[in-house]
Order: structure tokens, then C-alpha cells, then sequence
């Protein structure tokens, strides 16, 4: 038994190296066999390239920004807000809220409860936009 082993013997903690790395590394590559067989199998939804005389209605961006095109369709000054909550969100591992001094959850709620709201809002922004948009972006709920 080595060293790290034996000082980590009866503790319940794992080296970490190189036994953590090797998990790390057969993690990832499981993980990239199963994205690329995946990939294989469903292949990207992409559209026709472009013309010009044939444009969609509604054009919709990326499903993955569909969110914030249906919240600027509300108001084009809510971009701001993304803008604040991200500034937010870049800054936090420097505040108190983020180091969590006092060891307790208790003082991480705030930050956990925005954190939930910030992504429900995200996910149901992006349904709105992907499935209740109909032509000229108004909002239909029959399809």
C-alpha cells in the first residue's frame, strides 16, 4: 500500500491520483462513445440552406436561444435583465453568498432558490417559443 493510500485508508476518501483521474478518464470516454453513437443514430434537425424567397414564419433561432428571443419579444429592454443576472451569477464565487463562510446550507438558500428560478424561467421561456408561436410570432395555443 502506498502512502496516499494509507493516509486515506479508513477515511473514506478516494486519492486523487491516479486513482480519481482514471475514473475521470473512463467517465469521459464512456460519455463521448455514448454522444457519438447518438450522434449516429439521430441525426441534427437542420433545415434547407437559406433562400431568400422562402424565409419561415416566425423565424425562430437556435433552440438553445429561443428563450431569450421570446423574452425580447416582450420587451427589447429585457435584455438588460439577462445581462445583470448573468454579471450576477460570473461574480458570485467572489461573495459571500458563493464561499458559504459559515459552513451551513442555510446561508446558500437565496442563492439555490435563484438559481431554480432563473433555469424554470429558461426552460418554460423556451417551450413558450418552440411550441406556442405561431405566424408572425403571435402566441397560439392550438397548433
Amino acid at each position: 500500500m502506498s502512502a496516499p493510500e494509507r493516509e486515506s485508508a479508513g477515511t473514506g476518501y478516494v486519492p486523487s491520483s491516479p486513482v480519481f483521474f482514471r475514473l475521470i478518464r473512463r467517465s469521459m470516454a464512456a460519455f463521448v462513445a455514448a454522444l457519438c453513437a447518438l450522434a449516429a443514430l439521430f441525426p441534427a434537425p437542420l433545415q434547407e440552406p437559406a433562400d431568400i424567397g422562402k424565409v419561415p414564419n416566425p423565424a425562430k433561432s437556435a433552440w438553445f436561444l429561443l428563450w431569450i428571443q421570446e423574452l425580447v419579444s416582450y420587451s427589447r429592454n429585457l435584455i438588460y435583465a439577462v445581462v445583470l443576472v448573468a454579471a450576477f451569477f460570473l461574480v458570485l464565487p467572489y461573495t459571500r453568498w458563493g464561499r458559504g463562510d459559515d459552513g451551513t446550507d442555510r446561508s446558500r438558500w437565496p442563492v439555490a432558490a435563484l438559481a431554480l428560478a432563473v433555469f424554470s424561467s429558461i426552460v418554460i421561456l423556451t417551450i413558450i417559443a418552440l411550441l406556442f408561436r405561431g405566424k408572425d410570432w403571435t402566441l397560439s395555443i392550438s397548433r
